[in-house]
């Protein structure tokens, strides 16, 4: 069973994942990515989405142009867990 992370442990990760932020209202962390341009925006989400397959957890996001917003967020959880952290953890590592 997947468990939502306390207070501590979601500061503690943050801490670690500085252009990510906790949302409160989704339960989740987000971060918002400007590319140079469409391509590059696409391009990056198709990395992604093969992260987040093999993971079996995948984002909500939305995609303006050259704009990415991840958003990250266990449902099973009903909250924050370590996938999600982890798979953050692996979105910046591409960037």
């Amino acid at each position: 069973m997947l468990c939502e992370l306390d207070v501590k442990s979601r500061n503690a990760a943050l801490c670690q994942l500085k252009s990510w932020s906790y949302d409160s209202d989704k339960k989740g962390i987000r971060r918002t990515i400007k590319f140079d341009n469409f391509i590059s925006a696409f391009g990056f989400m198709s990395k992604v989405a093969i992260l987040a397959e093999k993971a079996d957890h995948h984002p909500e996001w939305f995609n303006v142009y050259s704009m990415v917003d991840i958003l990250l967020t266990t449902h099973d959880a009903r909250g924050l867990s370590q996938r999600d952290i982890d798979l953050a953890t692996q979105i910046d590592a591409l960037l």
